[in-house]
């Protein structure tokens, strides 16, 4: 009884700090496995890119085919420029993290550690992966995780079996990938973060501006009937306007200091049966074959004409 109460203490804590702790920072992609029952909608978008705005090249290697019950590994590489810095949540320059989503086609799984290489277990090393939910083997996450030393992400796959799984059948599958850097400009809740443009809620000039807490500025803004509206810009962003100045409604009143952004592709491997090979290297000995027996039927008929003095 008193141990169960101390894991159920334990649990609490470890709950608690989870919910206290999180810092929009690091929460990807634990923010979209609470939101999403999948990370990918209806229209084919990746649901992170409904937090992380900006538009960023991903890419993916994966082999052409594979064989049933083998395995592979998918590269994920989310490149970005490492000389750059992103702005925290407290408003202080910190380096960039990266995180991955690789949507594999029902089956697929992420390979146990006991089935892979030495290569394989050294290119992964150091690299926590999680499924998206309990139900879904074959989603997995990466992330967030220091962006310096992983521009590339390497995913250890292991491929189904058709023999052992009837719903399984040869053929070509789709691969779905969303690669990130940096944080989001929009947190789930709908809210912006401190890693986005903020703008003029309302046409005027700018009255004033004044500190607020936590580094933040307060821009208050004087409409022409009088009325006042004010924007509470947080640290991290730099503002564009000064005392006086006249704005618009909607527009930018800071810079932008993202440098991060999500992208996302779709790839294609086909899951070989290992029979149509031998098929295939059978019937290309045969090609080869009648090939070289053409060769030798067309110098026989040479040497008889040859013999019956036929030019």
């Amino acid at each position: 009884m008193r141990r169960s109460l101390s894991l159920l203490f334990g649990s609490l804590i470890a709950f608690a700090v989870l919910l206290t702790g999180a810092s929009p920072s690091w929460a990807y992609p634990f923010w979209a496995q609470q939101n999403y029952a999948s990370p990918r909608e209806a229209t084919g978008k990746i649901v992170c890119a409904n937090c992380h705005l900006a538009k960023k090249a991903t890419r993916i290697e994966v082999p052409q085919a594979i064989f049933p019950d083998t395995v592979f590994k998918a590269v994920v590489e989310i490149p970005y420029d490492t000389s750059v810095q992103q702005v925290s949540g407290d408003g202080s320059p910190a380096g960039l993290n990266v995180g991955a989503v690789v949507m594999l086609p029902d089956g697929f799984t992420l390979a146990p550690q006991d089935r892979l290489s030495d290569e394989l277990k050294e290119e992964t090393a150091g690299i926590y992966y999680t499924q998206y939910s309990d139900d879904q083997p074959n989603i997995l996450l990466v992330g967030p995780i220091s962006g310096d030393q992983h521009q590339e992400i390497v995913f250890p796959i292991l491929s189904p079996d058709p023999a052992t799984d009837s719903s399984i059948h040869f053929g070509k599958y789709q691969i779905h990938v969303g690669g990130n850097r940096g944080r989001g400009q929009v947190y789930p809740t709908g809210e912006k973060s401190n890693n986005g443009v903020f703008n003029a809620p309302v046409t005027g000039s700018v009255s004033a501006i004044s500190a607020g807490d936590n580094g933040s500025s307060l821009v208050e803004i004087t409409a022409p009937d009088g009325s006042t509206a004010t924007e509470t810009v947080p640290a991290g962003p730099s503002l564009t306007v000064a005392v006086g100045d006249a704005v618009t409604a909607g527009a930018a009143i800071t810079n932008d200091p993202n440098v991060g952004g999500f992208g996302q592709l779709d790839a294609e491997v086909v899951l070989q049966n290992p029979v149509r090979i031998y098929g295939l290297l059978a019937f290309f000995a045969a090609i080869a074959l009648a090939q070289i027996m053409l060769v030798l039927k067309k110098r026989q008929v040479e040497k008889v004409q040859a013999a019956e003095g036929i030019v």
